[in-house]
């Protein structure tokens, strides 16, 4: 049986290129799965339904809800996003390391029910450079951009809940640190109970034969 995958949750400003840094990781690893949201935003040029997104009405987004059918969900900028729960359990039992790509308020839900979650959180080096990076990728209005800066400053109150901060200003640099970390958290004491439990044993059994 495959060891249990672990379950890394991403957030990050709007902005913040960590939809670029995931789709580098799994392009060039195989060991990882990233889990697709379903949302009631409409598709941006080049966006797939199934690919990048689930993309769905705000009823049937309502019916997820009351079937207990996400992980976590939230309304962000008049939207819903939110993590089925089937594609991420499957994905986990098969040895994969599941990255979900949300949002603070989201991360937060998913770290209730899967303490063992690592959360990461991505961010451009400066308020400026985030700014500059909105502006440029040509999506949205200024207003618009000007909801998601106030929104960024909400959410940066919340990164001290996450285990680690990642800067993205190298995309390769930043996509190296990435991956050491979810490396390491294979290692993490809580995930060798099995391993610690047959040392332990053998423990016994050899001061056992010593005496």
């Amino acid at each position: 049986m495959a060891e249990r995958g672990i379950l890394a949750v991403v957030s990050g400003f709007a902005g913040s290129g960590k939809g670029t840094i995931m789709q580098e990781l799994l392009s060039r690893y195989d060991n990882y799965a990233l889990s697709i949201s379903a949302t009631t935003r409409a598709p941006r040029a080049g966006e797939e339904h199934g690919r990048h997104y689930f993309f769905v009405s705000t009823e049937e987004f309502e019916r997820m809800i009351r079937e207990d059918a996400l992980l976590e969900h939230a309304r962000y900028v008049s939207n819903y996003y939110g993590t089925p729960k089937a594609y991420v359990e499957e994905k986990l039992s098969e040895g994969k390391d599941v990255i979900l790509e949300i949002e603070a308020q989201g991360a937060l839900l998913v770290r209730e029910k899967y303490p063992d979650a690592v959360l990461l959180f991505v961010m451009p080096p400066d308020v400026n450079e985030l700014y500059h990076r909105l502006k440029t990728r040509g999506t949205e209005t200024e207003e618009v951009i000007r909801k998601r800066m106030a929104r960024a400053a909400e959410e940066a109150e919340l990164i001290v809940k996450y285990d680690y901060l990642v800067i993205n200003d190298d995309l390769d640099e930043c996509v190296a640190r990435v991956r050491t970390i979810l490396q390491a958290s294979h290692e993490r004491t809580g995930r060798q109970a099995e391993r610690l439990n047959t040392i332990k044993e053998q423990f016994k059994l050899f001061l056992k034969e010593e005496k």
